[in-house]
């Protein structure tokens, strides 16, 4: 490395054992967090709370081919990793509101990075 770039991305210069012990992989925070939003709903969920909070069905009518199930699957996993809020309203029947929480808020920057890179780099 020539001593004029000094920008070593933390990827690198994490010290890594050899072999990788495969629960250690698996308890990285940085696998978790790829696991999370590696799975086939869970960007275009956070993309779209990203605009503005979202009702249930509101939510299920923007996103076309996502079953009820996974949707409720993805906003509870959402949910419990404390990226989303769900917050109820007192009518009837009761009305469900979705909006990213603060955490959610700060997961955005790092995907959208991670969003142009794609788009830069995609193969035609």
């Amino acid at each position: 490395m020539s001593g004029t770039y000094t920008r070593v991305p933390s990827i690198v210069a994490t010290e890594l054992p050899s072999p990788v012990p495969v629960d250690e992989y698996a308890l990285c925070p940085v696998t978790e967090v790829l696991q999370r939003i590696g799975d086939k709903w869970t960007l275009l969920v956070l993309a779209l709370l990203a605009r503005r909070p979202y009702r249930y069905n509101e939510l299920q009518r923007a996103i076309e081919g996502i079953s009820q199930r996974m949707l409720t699957r993805t906003l509870r996993g959402l949910e419990a990793d404390g990226l989303v809020r769900r917050e109820v309203f007192p009518t009837v029947p009761p009305a469900v509101e979705y909006s990213l929480t603060t955490r959610g808020e700060s997961l955005l920057d790092p995907l959208s990075a991670l969003a142009d890179w794609a788009v830069a780099h995609r193969s035609s």
